[in-house]
């Protein structure tokens, strides 16, 4: 049986060729996927681990500058460890139900932190006015001991 097509005479290499450029194609954009939610879920810990032990951290502190003084170390040492700069970071310490004494007996610690995420890979250009990031957010609430100062 004689083929007709001049075209179909020798198709020597072709697959190959085929399944490289599908799968560049198809590969790239997975890859570049899982790099992004790599960093993504990376720094959501972070940002979580850090304000859950900041949280901690004030709650058992004697004293309010003491307090302060340890929440931040948490979150410095948290962030830093998923590589993201604490600097960049914006925390919020709320109390309740006395603003002004964050450390009364059965008074709540809320600690939340809020920081960007740049996207890997991206280069300056495209980010023209401001970085391409994803924003995370976190907040962990701790209750102060009843039997806080009673030692």
């Amino acid at each position: 049986m004689r083929r007709s097509s001049r075209w179909t005479e020798n198709e020597g290499g072709s697959a190959s060729l085929e399944f490289i450029t599908a799968g560049m194609v198809l590969l790239v954009p997975v890859v570049y996927l899982i790099l992004t939610m790599s960093s993504i879920q990376s720094a959501s810990l972070a940002v979580e681990g850090a304000a859950r032990q900041a949280a901690r951290v004030f709650v058992q502190a004697d004293d309010s500058d003491a307090a302060a003084r340890g929440a931040d170390n948490a979150i410095r040492f948290a962030l830093a460890d998923s590589g993201l700069a604490s600097e960049h970071a914006t925390v919020a310490i709320r109390c309740e139900p006395d603003p002004d004494d964050c450390l009364s007996r059965h008074g709540y610690v809320t600690v939340s932190i809020s920081t960007s995420v740049p996207l890997p890979l991206t280069p300056p250009a495209v980010t023209v006015n401001q970085p391409l990031a994803v924003t995370l957010e976190s907040s962990a609430t701790q209750q102060v001991s009843r039997f806080r100062g009673a030692g």
